[in-house]
């Protein structure tokens, strides 16, 4: 399933996949393939994107 709301809060936060990467210390493709909902992020990396766009683990990946 794709993360449409990860994608967002990172066009809202205006940063790029690859600055998004680059703050959480990951490859853009990682990013890449997390909003594409082919990758499972580790919880310690879900973290680190929720601090870097200033949203809770429920905003960015909670499925309602």
């Amino acid at each position: 399933m794709k993360n449409k709301k990860m994608k967002i809060a990172r066009a809202e936060a205006d940063l790029s996949q690859e600055k998004l990467a680059d703050i959480v210390g990951v490859t853009r493709q990682t990013i890449n393939l997390i909003e594409a909902g082919n990758y499972n992020p580790s919880l310690k990396l879900c973290t680190a994107i929720c601090k870097a766009l200033n949203k809770t683990l429920d905003d960015l990946f909670w499925e309602e």
